[in-house]
């Protein structure tokens, strides 16, 4: 194939096929001052001796530095360091302002936070095309727990395990005519939301509350001082809305208060409501502790950005829980 007739778009696209992870590679020049940038070009080379490479494009400002300096590093980022990645692929500013870094084995900068860290020096240099291709020695090198960037299609990504056997929730295959299996989506979101509220039933027992009554002490936690009303503006859609008898039981226990404004009656939650709530917070964010140490932080993470966007997917309108300065007014529930 002629180059003219190269499609050189279409072959940009095909590349994005294949994810990768995304780093920044930092370096210090003669100046002492410090460059970085961002790339998805890194690989591994060799395990002995321990050699990485990667390449940087020759109309890139950094690369003078890079060639003139004998070591660099290589940061694989963390999932939360999008902003850095960001950060480093732009031009015009200080990109390294207000980051702490830690003391390295050279002078190249060292950034926190990251996935894993390679400190390297350059072996060599080949001529790629566009692109130097930087080949060097691994000095040291460091990695957490942290999840990865990914960069796949042109934009951010997260990856996820995939074990060798899919988890099943049945030991046994359901005929091919049964319409309900354990792969409908409704099922799964069902399931787990009940699991998750089973394992807190010892906590609510001791409290005496049911996961209704908890539902309003979690809004008014949030939002307080609502009728009832804007409580079913939140907690309707559930199809079990809040009715004045649910108000009254709450009150009697004195774990909320009613206040009349402008012949409406508003709730806020007592001292002894407020610490209700937390203690079932706090109870809810043990259980989901334990379960990400079994998933692992990097899926649990995924998992949350799965349901956000299935919740903004199949949101049916509700008013936002965190704006403080939002009223919802629905009356559609009102007993």
């Amino acid at each position: 194939m002629s180059q003219t007739s190269f499609d050189t778009r279409a072959f940009r696209s095909a590349l994005g096929t294949f994810t990768t992870g995304v780093t920044i590679i930092t370096a210090r020049g003669n100046d002492d001052a410090p460059v970085g940038i961002t790339a998805n070009s890194f690989n591994s080379v060799s395990m002995s001796p321990p050699m990485v490479l990667w390449s940087l494009a020759k109309s890139a400002f950094s690369l003078p530095t890079f060639k003139e300096s004998q070591h660099w590093n290589v940061h694989v980022l963390a999932l939360e360091q999008e902003p850095l990645s960001n950060r480093f692929a732009s031009r015009g500013e200080d990109k390294f302002a207000g980051l702490a870094l830690d003391e390295g084995i050279s002078p190249a900068p060292l950034l926190q936070g990251c996935a894993a860290r390679f400190q390297c020096r350059t072996l060599f240099v080949h001529d790629g095309g566009d692109h130097l291709i930087f080949v060097g020695e691994v000095l040291a090198f460091d990695r957490s727990e942290r999840p990865p960037l990914v960069f796949q299609g042109g934009q951010y990504a997260v990856t996820t395990r995939k074990p060798h056997e899919p988890p099943r929730l049945t030991s046994v295959v359901p005929p091919p005519d049964c319409v309900y299996t354990e792969d409908l989506l409704g099922y799964l979101l069902g399931r787990a939301h009940f699991q998750l509220l089973y394992q807190l039933r010892e906590t609510q027992q001791a409290t005496e509350l049911s996961d209704h009554l908890f539902y309003i002490l979690s809004v008014l936690l949030i939002r307080d001082r609502q009728s009832l009303a804007e409580l079913n503006a939140f907690i309707g859609y559930t199809g079990s809305p809040v009715t004045r008898l649910d108000l009254d039981a709450l009150t009697q226990r004195g774990l909320i208060a009613a206040e009349s404004r402008d012949s409406v009656d508003r709730y806020r939650l007592t001292a002894d409501g407020r610490e209700a709530s937390l203690h079932q917070i706090a109870a809810a964010k043990a259980v989901e502790q334990t379960l990400t140490e079994r998933l692992g932080e990097s899926d649990a993470q995924i998992l949350k950005l799965l349901l956000k966007r299935l919740i903004n997917d199949s949101d049916p309108g509700l008013p936002d829980l965190w704006v403080a300065d939002e009223s919802a007014t629905s009356k559609e529930y009102l007993p």
